[in-house]
């Protein structure tokens, strides 16, 4: 298990870090905010649930702050800044960018998602829109200890899949799985002495 990571460790592991970045035309391209702060034991990561639409592949789950390149977003990380504004009123210009992960392309829809990794000191309350059902704060050591990994069944285009997950300590969340695992799973093996295994 990591002990006594820090943001500024984790930003000095992310400026040596060489994601591996896809640029391709058959893909929606999304990016997403990975959100760090300082909490009372240690770094927290800022995870929203989504709001449960009819037709929304990611109705209900859990995420980051995020959404669709729009063709007006200047880059990736500038729309990853859009969304996290639109969908918590939270402003990551006030943030300090640490860096970002490799591109995950998704494995059943066709969408390729970039990731920006952001230091928030603020203190003002998130704002979650309509599409945001709850948006909260968990802290780095839940993500790494091993108890909390499992392979479960999910629910995903009205089938049940096993998926390997990371059950978080708050009752009634759903499971992190999909895409955001994958990315979550991505950052955590940066992390000195981590021992998440899949």
């Amino acid at each position: 298990m990591v002990t006594m990571t820090t943001t500024d460790d984790i930003q000095r592991i992310l400026t040596c870090h060489e994601p591996v970045l896809q640029n391709v035309s058959h893909r929606t391209r999304a990016a997403v905010a990975l959100i760090l702060r300082e909490g009372p034991s240690g770094p927290e990561i800022l995870f929203i649930e989504r709001a449960k639409h009819d037709g929304d592949p990611w109705s209900g789950d859990l995420g980051f702050p995020g959404g669709k390149v729009e063709a007006h977003d200047r880059d990736p990380q500038s729309a990853a800044e859009r969304e996290t504004q639109e969908e918590l009123g939270l402003d990551l210009g006030t943030a300090r960018y640490l860096g970002r992960l490799s591109d995950v392309a998704g494995d059943t829809l066709p969408v390729l998602v970039s990731c920006f990794v952001y230091v928030y000191g603020g203190d003002g309350p998130l704002r979650p829109n309509c599409e945001v059902r709850d948006a909260f704060w968990m802290p780095l050591v839940e993500l790494l200890n091993p108890l909390r990994h499992e392979e479960t069944p999910v629910r995903f285009r009205g089938k049940r899949v096993a998926r390997p997950a990371i059950r978080l300590p708050q009752q009634g969340k759903p499971v992190l799985w999909g895409l955001t695992y994958r990315l979550v799973m991505q950052f955590l093996r940066l992390l000195p002495g981590s021992v998440t295994g899949s």
